[in-house]
C-alpha cells in the first residue's frame, strides 16, 4: 500500500517504501536495555535459614500383591493361597501401621466374580488403599 504527502501539489509521485529506521532505533535501544539489566534479574536474595531438628520422613507403606490367574486361583505375593488364608493376611495387613497397598493383579480372563470377592474381602477386613495393576499397551 502506497501513501501520498499530505499536500498533494508539492509531491506528485507517491512514497513506496516503508521508513523502518525509528523502529530499528527502539529495537536498539530496548536491546541495550535488557543486556544491562539481565544481571540484576539473577540475583539471588541471601537468606541464612534458621536450624531445626525434624523427625525422618515416614517411609511409604509397603505394597501387598495379590494375583489371580485365568483359572480363579489366588496368589499372595506369587505364593498360592485359598481365600480363607487371603482373607486371614488380609485381617493382618489391615491392622498393620502403616497399612500396606494393595495390588490387585487378575488374568484378563479371569471372572469378574472372583475379582468382585477379593475386593470385597479387602474392604471388609478394613484395608483402605487398593490399586489394579496392568501392563501398558505395546505401541505397534
Amino acid at each position: 500500500m502506497a501513501f501520498g504527502a499530505f499536500n498533494h501539489h508539492r509531491q506528485k509521485e507517491s512514497m513506496s517504501d516503508i521508513n523502518v529506521t525509528p523502529m530499528v532505533d527502539v529495537m536498539l535501544v530496548l536491546l541495550v536495555i535488557f543486556i544491562l539489566g539481565a544481571p540484576a534479574f539473577t540475583g539471588a536474595v541471601k537468606l541464612e535459614l534458621p536450624q531445626a531438628e525434624a523427625q525422618a520422613a515416614q517411609q511409604p507403606a509397603a505394597t501387598v500383591t495379590v494375583a489371580i490367574d485365568a483359572a480363579g486361583s489366588l496368589y499372595w505375593n506369587n505364593e498360592a493361597v485359598t481365600m480363607p488364608v487371603l482373607e486371614q493376611r488380609l485381617k493382618e495387613a489391615a491392622n498393620m501401621a502403616p497399612q500396606p497397598e494393595l495390588q490387585l493383579r487378575a488374568d484378563k480372563d479371569t471372572r469378574y466374580e472372583t475379582v468382585a470377592q477379593v475386593m470385597a474381602a479387602a474392604q471388609a477386613r478394613g484395608l483402605e488403599k487398593m490399586g489394579f495393576v496392568t501392563d501398558p499397551k505395546e505401541k505397534k
